[in-house]
């Protein structure tokens, strides 16, 4: 059976990774092969790996975390660098929102259920608001971008091409950078069995990943063009979002875990997970 690794356009080491020669060399080292499982929606992976549709999987920081309080026993493998321009939270330049704390009683548009969530939850929280009584916080759209611009929503969590597409055009400005609130890092997660089981097959996904990343940052203009080309928007802000990325794979540290417990924390003060996680068991037992 081959090692099915998830692959969704919202995590872009796995993107890469899945049309590159990498993970298929890096497995048949150790005895195996890869299969790429295409999906569109990030949040959907830890309950792909309960059911074994995939067996290993990476997202932004919010879905392990709604994995593990739904039940999912999954173990963290791999985290990317920070990514503080990754994305951001805008507002128009005429908009009378001027701080986190006006945000009170407005709408948000981000990608619910994604580090966007992590990102309004954690700002919200530090301003003494929370995500769920606070705001009203709806998933966002390809209308987005025109509901701020129109003033019918207050604020709108850009990411990527979006962004720099956005702050291009003009007209808005960031209220939230990310960097200054969360570390939104990129992370790669899979089943226990397989992390405590077959080591060698995580060491060698791990491996692949950093030889994804390594491609993409010495080839920006042509990864670029490669998003451009499937997911839409121009190459020139696909550059622009492509060259804000660490493009680097770390281990995970007890700083990422600390970092992902507050996470959690605020999730379950404001109701948007319903019990608490302990995200040090995400972790591999050792032998």
């Amino acid at each position: 059976m081959p090692i099915t690794i998830g692959v969704h356009n919202s995590n872009p080491s796995l993107y890469y990774l899945a049309r590159l020669d990498y993970a298929a060399e890096e497995l048949a080292a150790v005895g195996e092969t890869a299969e790429f499982h295409p999906y569109t929606d990030g949040v959907r992976t830890g309950p792909l790996l309960t059911e074994g549709v995939i067996d290993f999987g990476g997202t932004g920081s919010t879905p392990p975390i709604t994995a593990q309080a739904a039940g999912h026993d999954i173990v963290y493998t791999a985290v990317s660098a920070p990514r503080p321009d990754h994305g951001a939270l805008l507002v128009t330049d005429d908009s009378p929102v001027r701080s986190v704390a006006d945000l009170k009683g407005g709408t948000i548009h981000l990608a619910i259920g994604s580090w966007q969530t992590h990102l309004i939850a954690k700002a919200l929280d530090d301003a003494g608001l929370s995500y769920t009584g606070d705001v009203t916080a709806e998933r966002s759209g390809e209308d987005s971008e025109k509901l701020l611009r129109s003033g019918e929503i207050a604020a709108w969590v850009a990411q990527g091409a979006q962004l720099a597409a956005a702050r291009r055009t003009g007209g808005v400005h960031v209220l939230i950078a990310t960097g200054d609130v969360i570390t939104d890092r990129s992370v790669f997660f899979t089943r226990r069995e397989l992390a405590e089981q077959r080591p060698e097959v995580v060491e060698a996904l791990t491996r692949a990943l950093r030889r994804a990343d390594d491609w993409a940052a010495a080839h920006p203009r042509e990864a670029a063009q490669i998003a451009a080309e499937h997911q839409g928007g121009t190459a020139g802000d696909w550059e622009t979002a492509l060259r804000a990325l660490p493009w680097r794979i770390e281990e995970v540290s007890d700083a990422f875990l600390a970092e992902q417990q507050e996470a959690a924390d605020i999730f379950v003060r404001t109701g948007f997970i319903e019990r608490p996680v302990r995200v040090a068991n995400a972790v591999a037992r050792k032998a």
